[in-house]
């Protein structure tokens, strides 16, 4: 008996093949039949009409952060509900695991960290997280099956030069010992089924107590040594972020990308790849590792998002503006001092030049303050004003926009939010856009889900493609947008039977209503640990998404349902070797 049937879906498979209707069955997970509509005779317990509705495989997250929101979101919201089934996580360099029995401090260190460096609630840590464990397998345990959603891990480069090293990983360099100590730890975490290694050496990122994340501080020889040690297990692969990664890659960068790849003979990959007409040399310049790597006998690919990820900024909160160069130690003032900072004509002057130079790289499409929205506010003197763009009202005030947009946020004590408008919405860079996803090393991902989480939401990419391919711009046909979202990154981490609708695969699957498919805007909630807040996002046009067989979203809601699988290297994928 089968344990649920579709009846009369359109099949969209995964492979980029044209669509077709049919009748799915499910039973113990699987996919078990696959079937012209109408004709299966099978009994199941359940079954449904999907006339009219696309069934696509679970879409597949390369790059999050959910590593701790697991513990006390189990449903990794809103992915799940925007047809997610598996996600990627211990990106970047950060993993909440390993961690030295013999330093108990190194657990709030960790939090502190992650606060800082990818805008997680502290108090969401401290408090919705068990904080259990030691080693890396002893954390994959205890997310082993109490999770609603598949989630595979890397290991973070800093927890592991912080579990060997202690306070000396920042700014230290490992003894012969401590660099053995550490390949010795990292095997072990692999047996234990993380994915593979993650490191950053990104300028943009600092420790809770400011510095430099420990990563940043190894050199190539040493990246090279945990890159060699990828390639000695089955289904690995390695993440990678370096400061060139947000703007234009320096040759040395591309040198030390290339030369991990090789050494592992795995895939790397790296995000994001911003894509903008108005720079129009960034991605031949960003796609020359790939090149080179394939030559070496190496691969590397760029993660790039296909929609404009809504995000909100602050002068009251760390966000993006405090990366621009100059801006941080500004921003990090107290608020009565900060205040006083940006009210300075000749301040602001030179935070302006900063943010206008070639080494604020990306962050220069920040800066154009006359394209800000004004979001929520919380004084009198700023009634009326959220919905508003700045350029208008500092025409109106007779004020250049960032000497407008001060003194509005300046009256909310710096709470107010800020929506800036995307400098990359025309219509070349949508052209450019669509000729880069044709790239053989360029992938959809990116979404930093779980992670800046009262700051941006790019957990919804996913539906907000879709919906723009079949009603919007219709960059890609539906079958090959499809494709690009399960069967892509499938095939790149090696998931073994995930990614496609084939019988025997594993029932991870999405139905959804072409003609309403989409995403909500995105609205900050407060429901983490501590009441502290988040963006959300609603799913549109989402009738269920099942993991595993088992239905754990119906109409955009969750049924309580915990069916996802801890997907370990080796056993749940397979090696992708590019030699």
């Amino acid at each position: 008996m089968l344990d649920h049937l579709i009846k009369g879906a359109t099949v969209v498979d995964g492979t980029g093949a044209p669509s077709y209707t049919a009748d799915v069955g499910i039973r113990d997970g699987r996919i078990a039949v696959i079937a012209d509509a109408g004709t299966v005779t099978e009994e199941a317990r359940t079954s449904e009409d999907a006339t009219g509705l696309v069934l696509a495989p679970g879409f597949v997250d390369p790059h999050t952060h959910y590593d701790a929101q697991l513990f006390w979101d189990p449903y990794a919201t809103p992915s799940l509900n925007h047809g997610v089934t598996t996600v990627a996580g211990g990106n970047c360099g950060f993993t909440l695991a390993p961690l030295n029995p013999e330093r108990p401090e190194d657990a709030d260190y960790t939090r502190r960290m992650m606060s800082k460096v990818e805008g997680m609630s502290l108090v969401a840590l401290e408090e919705g997280a068990p904080w259990n464990w030691h080693t890396f397998g002893e954390y994959l345990d205890a997310l082993e099956g109490r999770i609603a959603v598949n989630a595979g891990f890397m290991v973070g480069h800093c927890a592991l030069r912080r579990y060997v090293m202690g306070a000396d990983a920042v700014g230290g360099q490992p003894t012969p010992a401590q660099l053995e100590e550490m390949l010795r730890l990292f095997h072990e975490s692999m047996d234990a089924g993380a994915w593979g290694l993650s490191t950053t050496q990104s300028s943009t990122h600092s420790d809770g107590d400011g510095k430099p994340v420990a990563s940043r501080h190894a050199r190539p020889a040493e990246l090279i040594a945990l890159s060699k040690a990828v390639g000695e297990h089955e289904g690995t692969q390695i993440e990678a972020i370096v400061a060139g990664c947000l703007d234009q890659f320096s040759d040395d960068e591309i040198d030390l990308f290339v030369e991990m790849s090789a050494a592992a003979g795995r895939p790397l990959n790296w995000n994001v790849l911003t894509i903008d007409a108005a720079v129009p040399e960034r991605v031949p310049r960003q796609l020359i590792p790939s090149e080179r790597a394939r030559k070496a006998g190496g691969r590397i690919v760029a993660l790039t998002m296909p929609i404009l990820t809504p995000m909100n900024m602050s002068l009251g909160t760390f966000c993006a503006l405090n990366l621009i160069p100059g801006w941080g130690e500004i921003l990090g003032l107290p608020v009565p001092e900060r205040i006083a900072k940006l009210r300075d004509p000749q301040v602001r002057a030179e935070m302006l030049r900063r943010a206008d130079s070639k080494e604020a790289g990306v962050f220069r499409r920040l800066a154009n303050f006359g394209r800000y929205v004004i979001g929520d506010t919380y004084s009198k003197e700023n009634e009326g004003l959220t919905g508003r763009v700045v350029r208008d009202i500092a025409a109106e005030r007779g004020q250049d926009a960032f000497q407008c947009l001060v003194e509005i946020c300046a009256n909310d004590d710096l709470r107010t939010v800020l929506w800036p408008m995307p400098s990359d919405n025309d219509p070349a860079s949508w052209s450019l856009r669509q000729e880069t996803w044709a790239h053989e090393d360029v992938m959809l991902g990116g979404s930093d889900a779980g992670a800046h989480l009262d700051r941006m939401c790019g957990a919804p990419y996913t539906t907000r493609f879709i919906g723009d391919c079949l009603r919007g711009r219709r960059l890609v046909p539906l079958e090959q947008a499809v494709k690009m979202l399960t069967d892509d990154p499938a095939q790149l981490f090696g998931l073994r039977e995930r990614g496609r609708i084939a019988e025997g695969w594993h029932a991870d699957l999405v139905l959804f209503d072409p003609e309403r498919i989409e995403a909500g805007q995105a609205t900050l909630v407060h429901d983490l640990p501590g009441d502290s807040p988040r963006l959300d996002a609603k799913a549109i046009g989402v009738n269920a998404v099942w993991v595993n067989g088992v239905e754990a979203i119906r109409d955009d809601v969750v049924t309580g349902a915990v069916p996802g699988k801890v997907l370990r290297s080796g056993r749940d994928t397979r090696t992708v070797s590019t030699r």
